[in-house]
């Protein structure tokens, strides 16, 4: 038996519904703001689908249901209640009334740099929402966000980013930091003290010891001492206002630990890094996530404009 459900749209089933409803053509198409040419037109597709008259004129009382027709309109209260549960209103959000997890996935460099941000701003405007921050897998990231297991990543650079819609949240400068009574003091650092001193290298990848330092120094034919390579960015301020060396880092980083270490301009140019925020696309129009990440970049652009040296 042919499926003959590719010949029944919404707008016949509501012209079925006004029809059995208002027993008469014309309050029905009224009902519907349509014309009763148009409502009969309608009335003669379902009488085609069914093999039935569904209504018949009469006199002086304009229409009544056949048997069909009466079958069939117990049934389509329930069909139609269904259908407009399904299409409903736009979805909406609530911060104050949401329960909702927020997953961000990021390293600790960019989690130190906005997370004692992002969280009391977040809290403050969606009390009961959930906050969880996750180590990222780059090898299963993406699948991760098209699972709904991680709402954001926040990273640099940005990764070939597979489809994900992205936004660049700001771009920071390099400093470099040193203990508390350091012994070359607190005076600017010339270039050939920069390359005479230790250094301490965070790598990401663990075990390197070059970075975008070192690459500014080659533009200059110049090299430095990297005798220690941490991979963790948090560990860096520790050791570092333990010891000697010099750390050249990410302002914005650097600026939680200011009560450990001292900071100033490294004595050569540092191309500066971005920082970016990729999600799904499919989140793109979700409410909740609208606001959001809507909130994580008013956030990080309202804090980055005092974060200079």
């Amino acid at each position: 038996m042919p499926d003959r459900l590719s010949e029944i749209d919404i707008g016949l089933l509501m012209a079925f519904e006004a029809l059995i409803q208002e027993r008469n053509v014309s309050r029905a198409a009224d009902r519907l703001g349509i014309t009763q040419p148009a409502l009969s037109g309608r009335l003669t597709r379902l009488r085609t689908i069914f093999g039935d008259q569904l209504f018949v004129p009469v006199a002086g009382r304009g229409v009544t249901p056949t048997p069909h027709a009466k079958v069939l309109g117990a049934t389509l209260p329930q069909l139609l209640g269904h259908l407009r549960e399904f299409i409903g209103p736009s979805p909406s959000f609530d911060p104050q009334e949401s329960d909702r997890e927020f997953v961000i996935a990021a390293y600790d460099n960019p989690a130190i740099m906005l997370g004692p941000d992002i969280v009391p701003a977040l809290k403050r405007a969606s009390p009961h929402i959930r906050i969880s921050f996750v180590v990222p897998n780059p090898e299963t990231i993406t699948q991760a966000l098209d699972r709904g297991d991680i709402d954001m990543v926040i990273g640099l650079p940005r990764p070939d980013d597979g489809g994900l819609i992205g936004r660049t949240l700001f771009t920071d400068e390099f400093v470099t930091a040193q203990r508390h009574g350091h012994p070359r003091g607190s005076q600017p650092i010339t270039l050939d003290e920069f390359c005479a001193a230790e250094h301490m290298l965070v790598s990401t990848n663990g075990g390197g010891y070059r970075g975008p330092v070192d690459r500014a120094l080659d533009k200059l034919g110049r090299s430095r001492h990297v005798s220690l390579s941490v991979q963790s960015y948090g560990l860096a301020p520790l050791i570092l206002s333990n010891s000697d060396h010099l750390c050249t880092l990410p302002l914005r980083f650097l600026r939680r630990f200011e009560t450990m270490v001292d900071l100033f301009a490294p004595p050569l140019d540092v191309d500066n890094i971005e920082l970016y925020a990729l999600w799904h696309p499919r989140m793109r129009d979700d409410p909740a996530h609208r606001w959001f990440r809507e909130l994580v970049f008013e956030v990080a652009q309202a804090k980055h404009q005092v974060e200079k040296i």
